[in-house]
């Protein structure tokens, strides 16, 4: 009996050593602190672990495995599974997207950017290059339009953004420097130092960015409908470890992206309701730009901006006509869906 008992524990425990090997863990690079901008993810490792029966795990670093600048060399290498980037960090290893960090595409909401998000990263030439730095698209971190926060006395006119100093990436700081400022592209855990130094004047992000990184906290004023753009910042995954999923897995982790994306949506819904109270607690004055200010800015920013990407990005071999045309024929098609 004692030596059956023997045989019995042994096997026991080698199944327990076997379920514990078969257990899937990722290692997830972000950045910053919990916030708005990284909901998704965490709702997307609850979702996953929920329906896999606590077989797929997933472990969320802010900062702990990369800096933010390094994420999508971090997954290319296989130093981690999942990760978020920004276009803008390291334009030049994500071309094709930067179609969506385009100034005044005319994107009026989170929901719209979701869709033209989707239909970028879907498109083959995304594929094919993000394939260059073993990263697969995952999901979209949809963002609203920018708008600048500042100190001193606010800037409602454009002659008075000659010279001012912003913190703004990609397609934004070349539309702010079309209009006489001057970009910098300090990360946005680098921006309340800046701002706080003064090395910039004003700092260009969503709310979200604002709250999570305190440079409404140096501001006295934010612009309300300046509205420029926003930054386009995808989450992957490290190809070979999306395959080497099992099916159940790759199911799992598929199927739950719609419902992080809603839950990230309703979430941000509810920090946009209470920002007009943010900013009259911190005595933060909302400065409103006038129609004819805002159709020059696009006039001198849009169309031009938009004409250069073209050209580059086709005589480097991209379909960059194809992918700005994309951009426009998705809004179209959703808001005709609505």
């Amino acid at each position: 009996m004692q030596k059956l008992l023997s045989h019995t524990a042994v096997a026991a425990l080698t199944l327990a050593f076997a379920g514990e090997a078969m257990a899937t863990e990722w290692n997830v690079s972000l950045w910053g602190k919990r916030r708005a901008f990284t909901e998704h993810v965490h709702k997307l490792a609850e979702l996953v672990e929920q329906k896999t029966n606590g077989e797929f795990t997933m472990n969320i670093s802010y900062g702990g495995l990369s800096k933010n600048r390094e994420n999508l060399d971090g997954i290319s290498i296989g130093a981690f599974e999942m990760a978020q980037f920004c276009a803008g960090y390291h334009p030049d290893k994500n071309r094709a997207i930067t179609v969506l960090e385009l100034p005044f595409l005319g994107v009026r909401n989170l929901a719209e950017e979701v869709a033209v998000s989707n239909a970028v990263y879907a498109h083959p030439a995304v594929t094919e290059e993000m394939a260059q730095w073993n990263a697969k698209m995952l999901m979209t971190s949809p963002m609203p339009q920018y708008n600048i926060a500042g100190t001193g006395e606010p800037r409602d006119e454009l002659a008075e953004f000659d010279g001012m100093r912003v913190r703004a990436t990609g397609g934004l700081g070349k539309a702010f420097a079309a209009v006489g400022a001057v970009p910098t592209s300090v990360t946005s855990s680098e921006a309340y130092q800046a701002m706080q130094s003064g090395v910039v004047d004003t700092v260009a992000f969503a709310q979200h960015a604002h709250l999570s990184f305190g440079t409404i906290n140096e501001a006295t004023w934010w612009t309300e409908n300046l509205n420029p753009g926003t930054v386009n910042c995808p989450v992957v995954v490290n190809i070979d470890a999306y395959e080497s999923l099992s099916d159940a897995e790759r199911e799992a982790l598929d199927g739950s992206v719609g419902e992080a994306i809603d839950h990230y949506l309703a979430n941000y819904g509810e920090l946009l309701k209470k920002w007009d109270t943010v900013l009259a607690e911190k005595n933060v004055t909302k400065v409103t730009i006038s129609d004819e200010q805002l159709a020059e800015f696009k006039k001198v920013a849009a169309e031009p901006i938009a004409a250069a990407w073209i050209e580059e990005m086709g005589a480097q071999g991209m379909p960059a006509q194809e992918l700005y045309d994309l951009v426009g024929a998705t809004l179209e098609k959703e808001r005709a869906g609505n």
